[in-house]
Parts: C-alpha cells; sequence; structure tokens
C-alpha cells in the first residue's frame, strides 16, 4: 500500500502561495479539473475522481483527521470508464457527496504542491510527500514541515478533515480516529 505525509490548509494568499510554489517546483504547474464523487463506506473514504479528458481513478485512503502533518495510505486504480463505474459504485454503496475542483499541480522532489479552487469552499493549499519504501514517517514529516514554512502555511491555517467534511459542514475531531 502506497504511503505519503499530508497537510490540508486553508489559503490566505493564494498568488502568493502560487510563486512559492513555482520556484520550489521541479518545472511548470499543470492545471486539472477533477470531480470527486465520495462513496458512502465503513472505514477510511473511497472516491472516485474523474478527470475532464473522460478518465478516472478509483482512490481509497485511510488516514486521521488532525490538522498536522500526518500519514495517509492509499491505493489507486486507474479506469478508463469512470461514469459506468461511478453509477455501479453509487448503486452498491450510496454517494456521500460530490467535491469539483481546479487544481494547479506542482512538482517539488517527491513532494506534490496542490493549490484548489473548490467549489463552495474557496481556496486552499494541501501537500503530499509520497513515501518512498523505505522511508519513515518522521522523515515525510520533517519533508512536510519545511515546504510548510516556505509557503508560509501558519498552523492556524490547517483544516483537520477532507474537503467532503467541509462541504457537510462538519469538520471532524481530531482527536477521534476516523470511522468513515
Amino acid at each position: 500500500m502506497a504511503r505519503n505525509i499530508e497537510i490540508k490548509a486553508r489559503s490566505k494568499d493564494i498568488e502568493s502561495q502560487g510563486r512559492m510554489a513555482a520556484r520550489l517546483s521541479d518545472g511548470p504547474s499543470m492545471l486539472i479539473a477533477q470531480e470527486d464523487t465520495f462513496f458512502h463506506v465503513p472505514r477510511g473514504r473511497l472516491k472516485l475522481r474523474e478527470f475532464g479528458d473522460g478518465t478516472g481513478e478509483l482512490i481509497q485512503y485511510d488516514r486521521p483527521d488532525s490538522p498536522g502533518p500526518k500519514q495517509s495510505t492509499y491505493i489507486r486504480s486507474p479506469t478508463s470508464e469512470p461514469h459506468s463505474l461511478k453509477a455501479a459504485l453509487a448503486a452498491a454503496l450510496g454517494v456521500r457527496a460530490v467535491v469539483s475542483k481546479q487544481r494547479s499541480l506542482f512538482l517539488a522532489g517527491q513532494a506534490r504542491i496542490h493549490l484548489d479552487e473548490v467549489a463552495g469552499l474557496g481556496q486552499f493549499i494541501e501537500l503530499e510527500v509520497v513515501l518512498r519504501p523505505e522511508q519513515t514517517e518522521a522523515e515525510g514529516r520533517r519533508i512536510a514541515d519545511r515546504l510548510m514554512s516556505e509557503l508560509g502555511i501558519e498552523p492556524s491555517d490547517l483544516v483537520a478533515g477532507a474537503y467532503v467534511d467541509l462541504l457537510a459542514g462538519v469538520e471532524p475531531d481530531s482527536s477521534v480516529e476516523p470511522t468513515v
């Protein structure tokens, strides 16, 4: 199972953070339209991500709902037929919510910097430090902490849950392990 260290934060100045992300990046950013359909599941989160080109990927992930850098484990499964997969999953599990966003993606070493404009929520910045098999969680947290500092992300900007939680008006209690 793949692992990363990630954070999500509200952006106070997306333009400034975009300039900083561009300086840290290994190349130009990519603009990606994404629609994530979340399904009801007993553990972790399950979403079908659809891209503007007609492709998608099913992503199951599990992580604590805490505001700071945290480890996430995930499984990604690409699909060339997201519409039929979404219909089957919706019929079997039910749809929890749909999150639409425009994402600017910057790649900086083993980190992915996302500047997101989320429909109904506003502007956010996410960091994902993709861990190599031999890397420890502590190493990934150090990288995330450094990037947070360089991008001007303050502890008060951090968000505990996922966009789907924010859309539902529920910010998870960061003292309790997630069940959804």
